[in-house]
């Protein structure tokens, strides 16, 4: 790496070279049978190079041929992408322990062994199909610049989700447990998908309109995904965010709080720095109702002229190869802090409303506006404060700015879900739709 960083800064102004290393396996099970495993291993280095205030950008496999690396990224300049960012010096991030040694010890037979196990404790207490998918993996990251910085960062991840569907039907409910090493599924949390399964088996036709919502933390990102277009640099940059102007405002009703920590070790995936070798922090989004801050990466603070955040990260909505992407801002360790009641309790205040367990195109609607009209999928139905079915065909609407202000409770235990993790949250006045 020595070697290309040195070839590289005599061709261009500033460079930074990103390596990553890393190892997956993917095991699936489907109604009781091992369907698949996959095992993977990656490696890769991308090179950005900023010249005459221009960015280029090219990546590799071959990590033998670091001349062409540099003579792709040199050939990119042609595209014109202006850079009036400088990667950031070498900085001393605090430490933490994302890197368990255990997962060494998550073979795939164990993992195999483990799925079979759950598979012997649902056996008979529900019809429908379960389905089991595991991950485990591990990474290596490493950050190196023109500026001085010279960062590596290893983590592990070892996730497994239940999913029990509907007879006849793609739907289900399902729930994901992680952590950074191998760890078997507790009796209880099982018992807690089967129970809220078993409450929906029974399929219903009901009148819509206008009534109380639980959203699951399955389905919770339908909404934070209008919340993270609206707090990022680049939407505030291009004028498509609704909340310019407004830090410092109350927005939401007060019992939120929103926040990202990549810092938390507790949780698979921390980072003491993003992407581009910037120091992250403990980031408040909205606390108790008032929007605190915007995130920027080093690209669009310098447009804003402001400091970057630390939310540079290679990622995307879709899936993709993380060595071929380009950092972008994003909020990758989302929290919604819990609040005080139990689940159960939240579905007994509810006289007549729905659960929304899971969503079918969650990005349809005007995303940077905050709209949203999307499928229950599926939805439970609620009446006297007991689940009683599952509704047929539904679909909710409306938009965060309206609905994150009519929360009525919040559930007091998060869990781990797509986007990040999130309690339970109760909205009063969810628009539903029916056949009816």
């Amino acid at each position: 790496m020595e070697n290309l960083m040195a070839f590289a800064k005599k061709e261009s102004d500033q460079v930074e070279l990103y390596s990553l290393e890393q190892t997956a396996n993917r095991i699936e099970f489907e109604a009781a049978k091992l369907n698949d495993i996959q095992s993977t291993i990656e490696s890769g280095v991308t090179m950005r190079l900023i010249k005459d205030h221009k960015l280029g950008f090219a990546y590799t496999r071959n990590l033998q041929d670091g001349e062409s690396l540099v003579r792709n990224a040199l050939a990119s300049l042609k595209g014109g992408v202006e850079a009036r960012f400088d990667f950031p010096a070498s900085v001393n991030p605090p430490g933490i322990r994302a890197y368990d040694e255990r997962i060494k010890e998550a073979r795939n037979t164990v993992i195999v062994d483990e799925c079979r196990r759950i598979y012997s404790r649902l056996e008979g207490k529900t019809k429908g199909q379960i389905d089991v998918t595991a991950l485990t993996g591990a990474n290596r990251i490493g950050i190196m610049n023109s500026a001085g910085a010279d960062l590596s960062a290893m983590n592990s991840y070892y996730s497994i989700t239940v999913n029990i569907l509907y007879p006849g039907t793609a739907t289900g409910i399902h729930r994901t447990l992680v952590s950074k090493a191998f760890q078997s599924v507790d009796d209880g949390f099982l018992e807690g998908i089967v129970e809220l399964y078993n409450s929906g088996a029974k399929e219903l036709n009901v009148r819509g309109g206008k009534m109380p919502a639980v959203f699951m933390p399955e389905s919770m990102y339908a909404l934070i995904w209008r919340l993270q277009s609206a707090t990022s640099g680049e939407s505030l940059y291009h004028k498509q965010s609704p909340l310019a102007g407004r830090l410092g405002e109350t927005i939401f009703e007060e019992k939120l709080t929103i926040v990202n920590d990549p810092l938390d070790d507790t949780k698979p995936g921390a980072r003491i720095f993003d992407d581009e070798g910037v120091t992250c922090t403990k980031f408040p989004i909205i606390d108790r109702g008032v929007l605190k801050n915007f995130y920027y990466d080093l690209c669009y603070a310098s447009k804003m002229g402001t400091a970057p955040t630390g939310h540079g990260f290679k990622t995307s909505r879709w899936s993709g190869e993380t060595i071929s992407m380009r950092p972008s801002c994003a909020l990758e360790h989302l929290t919604i802090e819990p609040g005080d009641t139990e689940f159960w309790q939240l579905v007994r205040s509810v006289e007549r409303g729905i659960i929304v367990c899971g969503t079918l195109g969650a990005h349809s609607g005007n995303i940077p506006n905050g709209d949203f009209s999307i499928g229950l999928s599926p939805g439970l139905f609620v009446e006297k404060g007991a689940i009683v079915g599952r509704i047929k065909d539904a679909m909710i609407a409306g938009n965060i700015y309206e609905v994150l202000k009519r929360v009525r409770g919040i559930e007091n235990r998060v869990h781990p879900a797509y986007t990040g993790y999130y309690p339970a949250v109760l909205f009063d006045d969810i628009s539903v739709a029916t056949e009816n």
